[in-house]
């Protein structure tokens, strides 16, 4: 069973990404999970989200549990994936790293099928810390 640690996310972060699913044409899976992560998140103001949490263009570090490999990402919008490191927030591992907390673990299905279990590490940038409110 997939677990499904509980999210903060930003006020200005659901805005923008409910008029990003508003805007698809194609409304696939990655879409449909965005929708449900946005649905049970705690919704707070910019300036109160704690550091350690993933917000929209975060730089993050997780840890595969599975192997101890380690990833560096940055969850984006879907315009701006593609980058090396960039993951978009329509993606399965996207839409779940949304609004997690460091310390806490998702489980992310691969391509192939394959369950791998994520600890968030750090968060290594995240724009509301930095006083980064324009994207």
């Amino acid at each position: 069973m997939m677990t499904t640690p509980s999210i903060t996310i930003t006020r200005l972060d659901l805005q923008r990404l409910e008029s990003l699913l508003e805007s698809l044409e194609d409304f696939g899976p990655g879409a449909k999970a965005l929708e449900d992560e946005l649905a049970r998140a705690q919704v707070v103001g910019h300036d109160e989200v704690p550091a350690g949490v993933v917000t929209m263009n975060s730089r993050v570090c997780c840890r595969d549990e599975g192997n101890g490999k380690e990833y560096h990402l940055t969850l984006v919008y879907p315009q701006d994936a593609g980058a090396e490191g960039t993951v978009s927030i329509l993606a399965p591992v996207g839409s779940a790293l949304l609004g997690l907390t460091v310390g806490q673990h998702i489980d992310w299905p691969t391509p192939a099928g394959k369950l791998i279990k994520l600890t968030l590490l750090a968060v290594e940038y995240q724009p509301e810390a930095a006083g980064a409110y324009s994207r």
